[in-house]
């Protein structure tokens, strides 16, 4: 007699380990405190931009643990370069091309954290006297990607606004850690300092990777806000029970007075008596220490994290 395992197992998404995981966070602020309403309080916990982008391009990978840099930086390439070749056409079909997949895993790094279409990824698939991708083919290669946990895209929020703002509802494309982004585009530390315009994106991509680990034990999930009066908002976390706070992400503490103004603005569109009020608005950032500021914006180091 077989049984299908329901009510018996259950399913347990294995992410990329968190800053915290590694040991690279203090751990002094909580996740679970910020949703329940705790101000951020904490010294620099001594990670600046560069320490972050290092971690940002060897990422959370339990192999590169202890490893420098550099071997770091060849192994993710090497393990990209076998899901492209191997794995990806073993669940997708042997008839995909590589020279495509590895040019849609390049459009991806270079749109990570954007609302990218489905029509720009397939032009930016195109080599030399080849005909354009059918969208079709490129939501099976997304799939495909999915399925392995290269990708993990965030869905838009679907929320209540007290304006007549509509809701924008592409997902962010997102790898399932920024060094597969950092992997695709073969870049290096050095070269994404001398461009932090891209940095921030991958950024982002690291702080949504250590939010959706570290809001696991609440069975949280992460979402991202766009309207179209322009008004944007990285991070939506959210509970099972409704409870939400809303995060900016910014690469150094240099823009954290425009961050907060997008905050408040954002908050202001909600319809509260519907969606409740937020547990937390929060810029995430490096470089600084955290603290609550007095219009209420929690300024939180990332390497401070814990579950």
């Amino acid at each position: 007699m077989r049984h299908s395992g329901a009510g018996r197992c259950a399913k347990v998404s294995m992410r990329p380990m968190s800053l915290y995981e590694v040991g690279d966070s203090t751990g002094e602020i909580s996740v679970a405190g910020l949703l329940a309403g705790e101000h951020t309080s904490c010294p620099d916990p001594g990670l600046g931009v560069r320490e972050i982008i290092d971690r940002i391009a060897v990422g959370g990978w339990p192999s590169n643990l202890g490893s420098t840099v550099d071997s770091a930086l060849q192994r993710n390439i090497d393990y990209l370069d076998h899901a492209r070749e191997v794995d990806i056409p073993s669940i997708s079909g042997p008839r995909r091309d590589p020279k495509r997949l590895r040019r849609l895993l390049t459009s991806l790094a270079r749109n990570t954290a954007t609302e990218v279409k489905i029509s720009a990824l397939s032009r930016e698939t195109l080599g030399d006297n080849e005909t354009e991708l059918a969208r079709t083919t490129i939501y099976d290669y997304l799939a495909a990607l999915e399925r392995l946990m290269l990708i993990d895209d965030v869905p838009a929020w679907s929320t209540h606004l007290r304006s007549r703002a509509t809701l924008r509802q592409e997902p962010k494309r997102h790898f399932v850690d920024p060094s597969l982004a950092v992997a695709a585009l073969a870049s290096t530390p050095t070269r994404l300092l001398d461009d932090l315009s891209f940095g921030g994106p991958l950024f982002e991509s690291l702080v949504v990777r250590d939010l959706r680990v570290l809001s696991s034990p609440l069975r949280g999930t992460v979402a991202h806000y766009r309207d179209s009066n322009g008004k944007e908002v990285d991070v939506i976390l959210q509970v099972p029970d409704g409870t939400w706070g809303a995060f900016k992400m910014k690469l150094g503490p240099g823009r954290i007075d425009a961050a907060a103004g997008t905050l408040l603005r954002f908050a202001s569109t909600i319809d509260t008596e519907k969606a409740g009020d937020p547990a937390v608005l929060g810029v995430i950032t490096t470089a600084t220490y955290g603290y609550t500021r007095k219009d209420g914006i929690q300024v939180i180091p990332v390497a401070a994290l814990r579950p």
